[in-house]
């Protein structure tokens, strides 16, 4: 079994009694950018950590002005098995937030399917603000799959359910921006699209 440090327990109980979101099977937040609408449902029951953690950045204000600034294809990945994403968020990884517990892909059944919404993350239990949306079904990236050599996987948390096509476009954008590090050389875009708000979607406002 897994041991947690106190800090990264805390995180996880103050997360799982956010009850009004826990209550709910879903939450919709509209993230507005430079390109178009991204719509996106967060599934706070089957990933009540990843879940909340990301609407207490949406809630605070702290995810508007950060960007999409990576994109990864088969045609400029450099691990292995090649994938397909764009990965958001403030960049530096800095957090006005503890980093979450790792919910695994076998724990929640929820897949790295196309359009799939996942924390970004080094280690296990470091993930805080930056995520990533598959282009396309990215098996790779699940429990016990090969991309990550601790085999754990990354957390999904919600899909895009609008604004696919926004995603895809921020994936076409040209991506050779300087870079010190070997591994993310030809992924850094050259010019940032801007996430300007993220926004819950009140209910009967759904597009």
């Amino acid at each position: 079994m897994m041991r947690m440090s106190g800090g990264i327990l805390s995180v996880l109980l103050s997360l799982s009694a956010l009850a009004s979101d826990a209550d709910s099977e879903s939450v919709r937040v509209r993230m507005t950018t430079d390109l178009g609408v991204v719509d996106i449902e967060l599934n706070v029951r089957a990933a009540p950590i990843s879940a909340n953690n990301f609407l207490r950045l949406v809630d605070g204000g702290h995810m508007d002005g950060t960007s999409f600034y990576r994109v990864v294809s088969p045609q400029n990945d450099n691990g292995s098995p090649p994938i397909s994403v764009i990965q958001g968020g403030n960049g530096s990884g800095d957090s006005p937030f503890e980093p979450i517990a790792h919910e695994t892909t076998r724990d929640t059944g929820l897949l790295h399917l196309d359009g799939a919404v996942s924390m970004a993350r080094g280690d296990v239990d470091t993930a805080s603000t930056e995520f990533f949306i598959c282009i396309g079904a990215q098996p790779a990236l699940d429990f016990a799959a090969r991309r990550n050599p601790d085999g754990q996987g990354f957390a999904v948390f919600g899909y895009v359910v609008g604004g696919m096509d926004v995603a895809r476009a921020i994936h076409q954008q040209p991506s050779d921006a300087p870079t010190e590090s070997p591994y993310l050389k030809g992924q850094m875009l050259e010019e940032p699209v801007t996430i300007i708000s993220i926004r819950r979607v009140v209910s009967g406002t759904h597009p």
